[in-house]
């Protein structure tokens, strides 16, 4: 049965991409819950490595996200698709939802004593917590990074350092003068947590 879920979820969203950019399909909160599960997965972890853990997230980020996507000022082919005529209602009631589920473990390998050393080196010149507060937990409108998939972090980093991440110029100037190597203990240290 839950294969057979996971495969009707599937089609609901290559049915949404095949016609451009046609809204979520679903009617009610709980259809568009399962089109989101389908890549971010029904138990929070995600299909894929590079898709970001959305469950237990902040509710002001995740529907600041969502809105960004749907403006254009953060990119992604899918989630454009899927986010293009949700209505305000509909993005907040999604990061509500999301919001309010537990934190999953992705079962990340922490970091050794060198790599901490030289992320938490890297944290006092970036100011990590600055923002996304002690414990890299965030708040409101930042996001949690703590246990977040350190493969979806990195294809961020890379995003913000092009700039083809623009809805957060700051991060993008952050990272372009932060060196790569600092970026990858920050990574390995912040999804091992």
């Amino acid at each position: 049965m839950p294969g057979r879920r996971r495969a009707a979820r599937i089609l609901a969203i290559l049915i949404v991409m095949s016609v451009g950019t046609t809204p979520i399909l679903a009617q009610n909160i709980e259809e568009k819950v399962q089109i989101c599960s389908a890549c971010h997965g029904e138990n929070g972890v995600p299909q894929e490595k590079t898709t970001p853990n959305i469950w237990g997230q902040h509710q002001g980020y995740t529907y600041i996200q969502l809105r960004d996507y749907q403006r254009g000022t953060r990119k992604d082919e899918q989630m454009t698709a899927i986010v293009a005529d949700l209505d305000r209602k509909d993005m907040m009631a999604l990061a509500e939802y999301f919001s309010k589920k537990p934190w999953p473990n992705l079962r990340q390998p922490q970091a050794d004593e060198a790599t901490t050393m030289r992320a938490l080196r890297a944290n006092v010149a970036v100011n990590c917590t600055g923002c996304h507060l002690g414990e890299y937990q965030g708040d409101g409108t930042v996001p949690r990074l703590t246990g977040q998939s350190a493969d979806y972090m990195s294809k961020t980093i890379a995003q913000f350092r092009t700039r083809e991440r623009a809805n957060n110029p700051g991060m993008s100037d952050l990272m372009i003068a932060t060196s790569p190597d600092d970026l990858a203990a920050l990574v390995t240290y912040l999804a091992g947590r």
